[in-house]
């Protein structure tokens, strides 16, 4: 049993052998409580939402006359979301202690921000030997389907030259391959497991490195916060294959300290050459506007 499977069973609840008329509103809150201290306030929410929508189900069988999910209520004190992301230098010193398998697939998934499960399932087929690459399939419990998560994650995505050359001489070190043969494959020829990659891989790689926590997640929200200096919220979301920008703005892009205090630098030169009274500022930090560089600003 997978870490996944696990927390799927946490979150539905082992209530297979009472019938549905025994739970009550408290052992469901009781249920519900006991996730809180286990699991991130995501996964709690996750939990009360599947027990809403099957006692919603019940209800509309006619298998109950009262809900017990009605007022059920969040817990109090719940985890807050992993929020963490990586530096460039971080991102760096992964790929270069990576081993050359590892390193084609965490460039590739740190560019193109792809989803494990997208990644994973990835054919040399998707790959038309320059600089496009297709994403036609997605992996969910250890199964392939022909579609994603949103309408848009079905898509070709760009390779840029440098990530392009180095698929293609992934291609070539991993012999005579097939359109159907998966680019990244396990020791038998199907696809990898995410979970046994993060666990094989992506976790020693953090250990060696003094990374707290390395995961595709943080890798996803990595490439959304450090891009946001390279592009609009559009871009971004259209880079993440979001349908909502909204996810990718309040969900996957943090703030940066440096970002922020140099924004605030700018904002304070600009009003100060707003004004009559023109100054020079010599103590500035390096990183604040420069009054010739910046636009004049009418009052």
């Amino acid at each position: 049993m997978t870490k996944m499977d696990q927390i799927e069973i946490d979150l539905t609840g082992k209530f297979g052998e009472y019938p549905l008329d025994a739970l009550d509103k408290f052992v469901l809150q009781t249920h519900l409580t006991a996730l809180a201290t286990r699991y991130c306030q995501d996964r709690v929410k996750q939990a009360r939402s599947y027990m809403k929508s099957i006692f919603d189900e019940a209800m509309e069988q006619e298998y109950l006359v009262k809900d017990p999910t009605r007022k059920l209520k969040m817990p109090k004190n719940l985890r807050p979301k992993d929020k963490r992301v990586l530096s460039w230098e971080q991102l760096w010193s992964i790929l270069e202690i990576a081993a050359r398998r590892d390193r084609v697939l965490l460039a590739l998934d740190m560019t193109e921000a792809l989803r494990p499960s997208e990644l994973f399932a990835l054919r040399w087929r998707s790959f038309d030997d320059a600089n496009t690459l297709a994403i036609t399939e997605t992996i969910y419990r250890r199964n392939l389907r022909p579609y994603g998560k949103t309408p848009g994650s079905m898509t070709k995505v760009h390779l840029p030259d440098g990530l392009a050359n180095e698929v293609w001489a992934w291609k070539l070190e991993s012999g005579d391959v097939s359109p159907d043969d998966f680019m990244f494959p396990n020791a038998d020829g199907g696809f990898m497991d995410a979970s046994n990659y993060r666990f094989r891989v992506l976790k020693p790689l953090a250990e060696a490195l003094g990374i707290e926590r390395l995961n595709f997640q943080i890798l996803r929200r990595t490439m959304a916060t450090q891009a946001q200096s390279m592009g609009s919220v559009k871009d971004i979301q259209a880079h993440l294959r979001h349908s909502r920008p909204d996810t990718t703005a309040n969900e996957y892009m943090q703030a940066l300290p440096a970002s922020v205090q140099q924004m605030v630098g700018s904002v304070y030169l600009m009003l100060m050459k707003g004004g009559e009274e023109k100054q020079s500022f010599p103590d500035f930090p390096q990183n604040a506007t420069n009054f010739s560089e910046a636009p004049s600003l009418s009052c």
